[in-house]
């Protein structure tokens, strides 16, 4: 009796503690405090959402790729260009601002040059990069030294393929921006692109410009620098040369020499060669065999009789043979004793094959007369600069020079200004054609006084213009300037 009574108090004692435990019906407990709210719950005032985001790396409102085209160190803010409708526009980054290269992998920002094609996250409310990653989309072609670039056609040739430039493609050297007509053939370049589009062009190995100094007695020579430039030796001449070091060598009536010389980018070196001696002029007999019998053969641009030995001085010197039929040929050969004999074949010329020829200037330093009558290329700015064709000069300008179709060098250089070349695509039409570029950029200490800029004339007779990067080219109807 007693167990049983003992047994029912303590049964009565744990309801109690645990009806006291269990909280009423509308009352709360606050997580942290331990405390019952005296509130009930549809008291409590309503979330509000302010739309505020706290930016990070799952954050994002838009998707792009894009290129590169800037960065602010101190800014600490990235630009881009959007590829659908051509425009710039600028992102901040932060600490959780997340980069990666194409597998995925993460980068920092030093990793990622302008000019890249990346795909970016961002908010665009607040301007924010979320994340940035070099495009898995697009192509890479380095050190590319083989290709042709087409600007009247907005083409490159690069092997089998041929790529098209956009408004949106971007041309740099050293990070900074150029022009399409700032790049040359003898630059080394790399592209990158998506597709059949090249969206950035970089100068790996760039150009300088190669003078000669007391040269008087080796004009009508030949002068080659390493195995870039072959070129006869004119009053005046400026060489475009790729970048790097060579052994430059000297030749005329079997005298000359070699000299060393280092081209940097952009830069215009002097050498002189009035320490070199031209001896009485050497000859030697050159037997010439060309078949097919019947083809022309051009020595230093003059037609030579192949039936008898002909007589050369001593040193280099160009031929070009050239049959109906048959693919020209243009070499250059070295008399260096008393006679020689030189074998030459012709192939012949299956459809739609192009004359080999080269094409930009004969050995005498002229160009080849392509045209019908004599339409000419006006250079009318930026006024008082010196202008050279394919390294040849032509004046003071503005100035012209007969038009020839092609791609050609102009190189336009004046004293306490930075030497500038552009590399120009004439065509074949029947019409003077005129260029102005743009003003020379002075260098930060004059050299002397007279380097006073001028600004450029604009051409008042031009019925038509095309607007090239860098310069503007246009068409001149009036033919009462031709020769």
């Amino acid at each position: 009796m007693c167990r049983g009574k003992a047994a029912a108090a303590i049964i009565m004692t744990v309801l109690s503690l645990s009806s006291c435990a269990m909280p009423f019906k509308g009352q709360n407990i606050w997580p942290f405090s331990g405390q019952k709210s005296q509130e009930n719950v549809s008291d409590r005032p309503e979330r509000v959402d302010t739309g505020f985001v706290v930016p990070g790396p799952e954050s994002y409102d838009s998707a792009d790729t894009a290129i590169l085209v800037g960065r602010d160190e101190e800014e600490n803010t990235v630009t881009f260009r959007n590829l659908e409708v051509g425009k710039n526009y600028t992102l901040s980054m932060d600490g959780t601002t997340r980069l990666y290269d194409k597998y995925g992998d993460a980068v920092s920002i030093d990793q990622i040059e302008k000019g890249d094609i990346v795909d970016v996250t961002f908010l665009k409310s607040k301007k924010h990069l979320t994340t940035m990653r070099l495009s898995a989309k697009s192509w890479a072609n380095e050190g590319v030294e083989r290709y042709e670039v087409n600007t009247v056609r907005g083409e490159v040739t690069i092997g089998d393929e041929v790529y098209k430039l956009t408004e949106n493609t971007q041309y740099l050297s050293e990070g900074m921006n150029i022009e399409l007509m700032d790049l040359n053939a003898a630059d080394v370049l790399s592209f990158q692109g998506i597709g059949n589009q090249i969206l950035t062009v970089q100068v790996e190995k760039g150009h300088g410009y190669l003078r000669l100094a007391n040269d008087e007695k080796f004009v009508g020579g030949w002068i080659e620098v390493g195995q870039s430039v072959i070129q006869r030796i004119t009053e005046d001449m400026l060489l475009l040369v790729p970048e790097g070091a060579y052994q430059v060598n000297i030749s005329h009536k079997g005298g000359g020499g070699i000299k060393s010389v280092e081209i940097e980018r952009n830069e215009e070196t002097l050498l002189d060669i009035g320490d070199l001696e031209v001896p009485e002029p050497q000859t030697g007999t050159v037997l010439f065999s060309v078949n097919p019998s019947g083809a022309e053969l051009y020595v230093d641009g003059a037609l030579v009789d192949t039936s008898a030995p002909v007589t050369l001085e001593y040193g280099l010197h160009q031929i070009i043979a050239r049959a109906d039929g048959y693919q020209s040929i243009t070499q250059y050969i070295r008399v260096a004793q008393e006679s020689a004999a030189f074998d030459l074949t012709l192939e012949p010329t299956e459809a739609g094959d192009m004359d080999i020829t080269q094409s930009e200037s004969d050995s005498s330093g002229s160009l080849p007369d392509t045209t019908t009558d004599y339409y000419k290329v006006y250079v009318d700015a930026p006024e008082g600069a010196e202008v050279y064709l394919d390294g040849n000069y032509v004046g003071i300008s503005p100035c012209s020079f007969k038009k020839v179709e092609g791609s050609h060098i102009i190189i336009l250089r004046k004293t306490g200004f930075e030497t500038r070349s552009y590399t120009v695509q004439i065509d074949n039409e029947e019409k003077d054609i005129s260029f102005s570029f743009a003003d020379l950029t002075r260098y930060p200490v004059e050299s002397e006084s007279s380097s006073e800029s001028k600004k450029p004339s604009e051409s008042s007779s031009s019925s038509s213009s095309r607007h090239y990067t860098g310069g503007t080219r246009h068409s001149r109807e009036s033919e009462s300037d031709r020769d």
